[in-house]
């Protein structure tokens, strides 16, 4: 099947390429979706406290008979608790059962309460007391980041963002890039693939390398640099996702893959969005 990749993140610590997404699971879903991905051997799943299933994934990991040292486990600050992180963390390890997270992301800047600067410099004290290993943003624009660091000195390693054929964000993941940023994907497969799955340049590719559609997308995202986290509770699709290390795409077929982008964001614009919307990933 091949091995998966990891990444090695900007302050130096280690980060599986491909990970399991849990967005919209409920606890007892995420229980079972996380034996069957330990066990085709995924390490590294993405929760958040307003997926409200931190207590399935703990309980997942409490089951595991892998060490807790060989599982990357990413959780995220929701919307209003910029103003508390500390406590909203130590809320989610009590979830999760765990000691530390290897990734505490802030979900959404929320730019109209100006309030993201801050809450990172929270973030910055939590990574300093060892509580979480990297620290992070989900949906940032350039411009969001740029504050970040100019105000703070301290980049994210990651940006969390939507990403997909059908929204690719050059710019976005580029200048990430440039700044020592890893772009990580989240809905890689534009939520269930409908409207790239069935596309003309995706089928043709799927019969080139005789691998499905979700295949082919996942390891354009990989070969493309980025981080990717699908999401499943379907034992046989979670497998599926999984088997993407015994190939890689040709270049000609990556440049093929970027004419799908239409800019079709799947989510809110990060610009726009408001706490009063919880059903995102």
């Amino acid at each position: 099947m091949g091995q998966q990749t990891i990444i090695k993140l900007v302050d130096g610590n280690l980060m599986p390429q491909l990970g399991l997404g849990v967005w919209q699971a409920s606890n007892e879903q995420v229980i079972n979706a996380i034996h069957t991905a330990l066990e085709v051997g995924y390490r590294s799943i993405d929760t958040a406290a307003i997926y409200h299933n931190e207590k399935g994934v703990g309980k997942a990991l409490q089951e595991s008979n892998i060490p807790r040292e060989e599982i990357f486990i990413t959780t995220k600050l929701w919307n209003d608790r910029h103003q508390d992180a500390q406590v909203a963390l130590q809320e989610s390890l009590d979830r999760l059962k765990l000691d530390y997270v290897d990734l505490f992301l802030i979900h959404w800047p929320v730019p109209q309460q100006d309030k993201y600067v801050e809450t990172w410099k929270q973030f910055i004290e939590l990574k300093e007391s060892g509580l979480v290993h990297s620290i992070g943003v989900c949906n940032f624009h350039i411009e969001h980041l740029q504050k970040l660091i100019s105000e703070t000195g301290v980049a994210p390693v990651i940006n969390q963002i939507e990403l997909h054929p059908l929204m690719q964000q050059r710019q976005l993941h580029s200048w990430n890039a440039t700044h020592h940023i890893t772009t990580e994907s989240w809905s890689p497969l534009s939520r269930g693939g409908k409207g790239v799955f069935d596309h003309p340049i995706i089928e043709n590719l799927a019969v080139k390398y005789e691998k499905t559609p979700a295949q082919i997308v996942i390891r354009w995202h990989l070969d493309s640099g980025m981080i990717a986290i699908p999401k499943s509770v379907t034992p046989h699709r979670i497998k599926e996702n999984f088997a993407v290390f015994d190939f890689k795409l040709e270049k000609e077929d990556l440049a093929t893959i970027a004419r799908l982008d239409i800019g079709k964001r799947l989510g809110p614009n990060p610009d726009t969005y408001n706490l009063t919307v919880l059903n995102l990933g």
